[in-house]
């Protein structure tokens, strides 16, 4: 599903003024994979239910297609949102779901939830 031009300049602004999740901040190896182009390894420095942040060397133009594979993970399809001196924001299609965004965390910050049966 393309994304009009509109609708990403709007994501932008709202993701620079106030984001649509909280994101964590975290350092996760993972793969990207632009459009068109061969994935490459990455680090994804912060995530939330509605796209992350990742190391990207070369430039990512906004509105790129992409997919994140994270460990042990199927790959999440998203597009890259801004591109800044090394840094790639991405927001995904779908947002993730919050069993696997907190299973995600909790893997990740070291800071495991135990959650006892209702």
């Amino acid at each position: 599903m393309p994304i009009d031009s509109g609708s990403k300049d709007r994501y932008a602004v709202a993701a620079q003024e106030d984001r649509s999740a909280p994101r964590t901040r975290l350092s996760i190896p993972a793969t990207l994979r632009p459009s068109g182009t061969r994935g490459f390894q990455t680090v994804v420095n912060d995530l939330s239910l509605s796209g992350f942040s990742a190391l990207a060397v070369n430039r990512i133009h906004p509105g790129t297609l992409c997919w994140l594979t994270l460990p042990q993970m199927e790959s999440l399809e998203g597009h890259v949102v801004w591109w800044d001196n090394g840094l790639v924001g991405c927001a995904f299609h779908r947002l993730l779901n919050p069993i696997i965004f907190e299973s995600i965390i909790d893997r990740w910050t070291g800071n495991p939830v135990y959650r006892s049966d209702p």
